[in-house]
């Protein structure tokens, strides 16, 4: 094993390490002490079930999503910045917003929206602070989600332009994504199997 693999491995074992520490320490004061979790109370999806807004959704499913949500476009733009700044920047950018930024936010919004029964942030705003405070935080949720789409198009293009398999991908995730979906929903306990049939495919 030479050098580079050596550095890389020693990167790999301190970010798990940092993502561990971080998980049991921080996230369980996060938890415990600011939102003050509490098992024993029901979530909308369950209180309010019907098969359309308020679904129950499987554990796995929910934790593919907001893994997602918290990775956006950390796949494409990553490689991009170590190409350009060197891998330092890309490393910092996830362990340190990661771990206090978008952790945290992503924590807090969903444990806020769960107690508001599901409501978004510029309603939650509206009722706790007041109707002005609400407008305008829902027009920043606008703009922040303009912005958003706008890098990771712009990153998506960055990455497959003038790749020929691009579109033929695209093309056949959307599918692919419905046939998961469906599967899902009409036959029981089959995250696993919709997982790697998705893979797969």
């Amino acid at each position: 094993m030479d050098l580079d693999h050596m550095n890389a491995l020693t990167l790999v074992f301190a970010s798990i390490l940092i993502f561990a520490i971080s998980y049991r320490f921080y996230g369980v004061f996060m938890a415990q002490k600011v939102l003050r979790l509490n098992d024993a109370i029901t979530t909308p999806a369950v209180e309010f079930a019907d098969g359309h807004d308020y679904v129950k959704t499987d554990r796995k499913v929910l934790f593919g999503h907001h893994f997602a949500a918290i990775a956006a476009a950390g796949p494409l733009v990553g490689p991009v910045l170590a190409a350009q700044f060197g891998y330092l920047p890309g490393a910092l950018w996830i362990l340190i917003g990661c771990v206090l930024g978008g952790g945290v936010h992503d924590m807090v919004v969903l444990f806020a929206s769960v107690r508001h029964k599901g409501q978004s942030l510029a309603t939650i705003a509206s009722k706790e602070i007041g109707p002005v405070v609400g407008g305008i935080a829902g027009i920043a949720v606008l703009f922040i989600l303009i912005l958003t789409l706008a890098g990771l198009s712009l990153a998506c293009i960055s990455a497959m332009h003038e790749a020929p398999w691009s579109l033929f991908t695209i093309i056949l995730t959307m599918p692919i994504a419905i046939f998961m979906g469906l599967l899902m929903r009409y036959r029981a306990r089959s995250v696993t199997l919709a997982s790697i049939l998705g893979e797969y495919y």
